[in-house]
Protein backbone atom coordinates (compact mmCIF):
# COMPACT_ATOMS: atom_id res chain seq x y z
CA UNK A 1 0.00 0.00 0.00
CA UNK A 2 1.21 3.48 -0.87
CA UNK A 3 2.42 5.64 1.58
CA UNK A 4 -0.64 8.19 2.89
CA UNK A 5 1.62 10.64 3.45
CA UNK A 6 1.88 12.76 0.33
CA UNK A 7 1.54 16.90 -0.11
CA UNK A 8 -1.73 18.15 -1.22
CA UNK A 9 -2.38 17.91 -4.94
CA UNK A 10 -4.56 20.99 -6.52
CA UNK A 11 -7.42 20.55 -8.45
CA UNK A 12 -9.88 22.48 -9.95
CA UNK A 13 -13.88 21.99 -9.36
CA UNK A 14 -17.09 23.94 -10.63
CA UNK A 15 -19.50 25.43 -7.85
CA UNK A 16 -22.66 26.72 -9.30
CA UNK A 17 -20.96 27.90 -12.55
CA UNK A 18 -17.31 29.21 -11.23
CA UNK A 19 -13.80 27.04 -11.16
CA UNK A 20 -11.71 27.55 -8.32
CA UNK A 21 -9.11 25.48 -7.17
CA UNK A 22 -8.80 22.85 -4.19
CA UNK A 23 -5.54 21.84 -2.06
CA UNK A 24 -6.24 18.28 -0.27
CA UNK A 25 -3.93 15.19 0.16
CA UNK A 26 -4.31 11.85 -2.65
CA UNK A 27 -5.98 10.40 0.61
CA UNK A 28 -8.91 12.68 1.07
CA UNK A 29 -9.20 13.09 -3.13
CA UNK A 30 -9.83 9.62 -3.18
CA UNK A 31 -11.95 10.02 -0.30
CA UNK A 32 -14.41 12.64 -2.14
CA UNK A 33 -14.27 10.57 -5.22
CA UNK A 34 -15.92 7.32 -3.11
CA UNK A 35 -18.14 9.39 -1.51
CA UNK A 36 -19.49 11.01 -4.64
CA UNK A 37 -19.97 7.98 -6.24
CA UNK A 38 -21.78 5.97 -3.03
CA UNK A 39 -24.03 9.47 -3.19
CA UNK A 40 -24.49 8.63 -7.32
CA UNK A 41 -23.37 12.42 -7.50
CA UNK A 42 -20.23 14.06 -9.46
CA UNK A 43 -17.92 14.95 -7.40
CA UNK A 44 -18.35 18.50 -8.41
CA UNK A 45 -21.67 18.58 -6.72
CA UNK A 46 -20.54 16.63 -3.78
CA UNK A 47 -18.44 19.68 -3.44
CA UNK A 48 -21.09 22.22 -3.81
CA UNK A 49 -23.39 21.05 -1.45
CA UNK A 50 -20.27 20.86 1.24
CA UNK A 51 -20.05 24.44 0.43
CA UNK A 52 -23.48 25.04 0.68
CA UNK A 53 -23.42 23.75 3.90
CA UNK A 54 -20.03 25.47 5.10
CA UNK A 55 -21.34 28.86 4.05
CA UNK A 56 -24.03 28.58 6.87
CA UNK A 57 -21.81 27.63 9.61
CA UNK A 58 -21.39 30.20 12.39
CA UNK A 59 -17.82 29.84 11.58
CA UNK A 60 -17.34 28.60 8.43
CA UNK A 61 -13.86 26.83 7.44
CA UNK A 62 -12.32 27.12 4.54
CA UNK A 63 -13.26 25.17 1.64
CA UNK A 64 -10.72 22.66 1.61
CA UNK A 65 -10.78 21.98 5.44
CA UNK A 66 -14.45 22.16 5.04
CA UNK A 67 -13.96 18.68 2.88
CA UNK A 68 -11.79 17.34 4.80
CA UNK A 69 -13.90 17.64 8.41
CA UNK A 70 -17.26 16.12 5.83
CA UNK A 71 -15.31 13.52 4.93
CA UNK A 72 -13.71 12.70 8.21
CA UNK A 73 -17.64 12.78 9.64
CA UNK A 74 -19.30 10.65 6.73
CA UNK A 75 -16.46 7.99 8.12
CA UNK A 76 -17.60 8.08 11.57
CA UNK A 77 -21.45 7.95 10.30
CA UNK A 78 -20.68 4.70 7.32
CA UNK A 79 -18.75 3.24 10.64
CA UNK A 80 -21.67 3.91 12.83
CA UNK A 81 -24.10 1.95 10.40
CA UNK A 82 -22.03 -0.75 9.57
CA UNK A 83 -21.33 -1.45 13.18
CA UNK A 84 -25.66 -0.69 13.86
CA UNK A 85 -26.42 -3.29 11.60
CA UNK A 86 -23.62 -6.01 13.09
CA UNK A 87 -25.38 -5.31 16.18
CA UNK A 88 -28.82 -5.81 14.57
CA UNK A 89 -27.90 -9.06 12.86
CA UNK A 90 -26.66 -10.11 16.04
CA UNK A 91 -30.15 -9.67 17.87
Amino acid sequence: MPTPYHPPVKRSVEIAGHKTSISLEPVFWDMLRAAATAEGVPVNALVARIDAERIVSATPPGLAGAIRIWLVCASGRAADLSQDAAGAGAA
